[in-house]
């Protein structure tokens, strides 16, 4: 009977994380009516990404938005892509181009390089997303940039990727999916603790006021989650997740590229703060567990009561995860929720096994 306790103890758990959950996935998306157009600084930091901007540039260029200026910073790449942004910028007086030559101190080090394209920057309110990110619709800054008033500086926007065929896409979609919902739900409970750099809004005030990216600029990668995680708080964040603002990546095509991106992501967190590390820690862990316990007490106990246990935690997982893909747009994902979890706790621990093995500070 003591494992039976335990295990609905990690039921327990588990399900206080899905109820903190629900509170995006039931959240309606804030329609916010502003007739003031406010200027925005749209900055994108592209390294090797030539053919990339080929795609994207035009479709930040044809954003419904009038007042905007758009800084491209080319990270001391060794294609085309300074070439590619000069040729855009030459029909286009709203291109700013900030070239970023080697520095031994800062050589591969992305936030060196925004910092470059937020000093650039004329307006104090600045948009950002990636070179190989497109808008999903005209209307992607005018939501977003919708968000911010006097007391909003941050904005937390969704960055999903395109949907592919094959089950490495599902399950980055569906890590994805889930990381969203984490960063989403935290900040509607006023405990923000990270955004990405795909979808992410904030002011040069809140930027400035915090010294930049100084408290963490040796680290790996973190220019979005890092900044948020010292920066955010309960009244200056604020949620955007209407399906026109989303912004759509390009996925990664192989295990091994995908291994290496995720290697990275997850080596800042151990840097966040202490109340976001033990509440994501804690969240894993009872993930694991579950699936761990519901195996072992099917086999040992009498199969009924632990059935029921995991019968409605299936039930809360599926509701509460489900609503938010819904919301995400990631509804195909809905159908193997249990195998894109499992599969996901599997390649994390992976991940975090192997993660202090390896040591780059280049961001590409």
């Amino acid at each position: 009977m003591l494992l039976l306790y335990i295990f609905a103890a990690v039921v327990l758990i588990n399900c206080a994380y899905l109820l903190l959950f629900s509170r995006f996935s039931f959240l309606q998306p804030k329609e916010v009516i502003s007739s003031e157009e406010y200027p925005i600084s749209l900055i994108v930091c592209a390294k090797n990404e030539a053919e990339n901007l080929k795609i994207n540039i035009p479709l930040w260029q044809q954003q419904s938005y009038s007042n905007f200026e758009l800084i491209l910073i080319n990270d001391s790449s060794y294609d085309d892509t300074l070439g590619v942004m000069e040729s855009f910028a030459k029909d286009d007086t709203r291109i700013k181009i900030v070239n970023v030559e080697n520095n031994e101190a800062f050589w591969g080090n992305k936030k060196y390089s925004l910092t470059l394209g937020i000093k650039a920057a004329r307006n104090k309110r600045m948009l950002f997303t990636d070179a190989d990110c497109a808008p999903n619709s005209n209307l992607w800054i005018k939501e977003m940039v919708a968000q911010f008033s006097s007391e909003k500086q941050l904005i937390l926007g969704f960055g999903g990727y395109q949907k592919k065929p094959g089950i490495l896409n599902k399950l980055i979609r569906y890590e994805t999916l889930i990381t969203a919902i984490q960063y989403f739900s935290y900040a509607k409970s006023g405990i923000p603790y990270m955004g990405v750099g795909r979808n992410l809004g904030y002011t040069s005030n809140l930027y400035y006021e915090n010294n930049g990216f100084m408290s963490h600029m040796k680290i790996l990668s973190g220019d979005d989650d890092l900044f948020v995680n010292e920066a955010a708080t309960s009244k200056n964040t604020a949620l955007c997740f209407t399906k026109d603002s989303f912004t759509i990546s390009n996925p990664k095509e192989s295990w091994k590229e995908w291994f290496i991106q995720k290697k990275r992501h997850i080596s800042t967190a151990k840097h966040y703060k202490g109340k976001h590390k033990f509440l994501l820690g804690l969240y894993f862990v009872s993930q694991l567990l579950f699936w761990v316990l519901a195996i072992t007490t099917i086999l040992i106990i009498d199969w009924k009561i632990p059935a029921i246990i995991i019968a409605f935690r299936f039930l809360l997982h599926w509701i509460v995860i489900g609503k938010s893909a819904m919301k995400l747009d990631q509804k195909d994902l809905l159908y193997l929720v249990p195998f894109w979890e499992i599969f996901l706790i599997i390649s994390q621990m992976s991940i975090f096994i192997t993660n202090s093995t390896s040591k780059n500070n280049k961001w590409k």
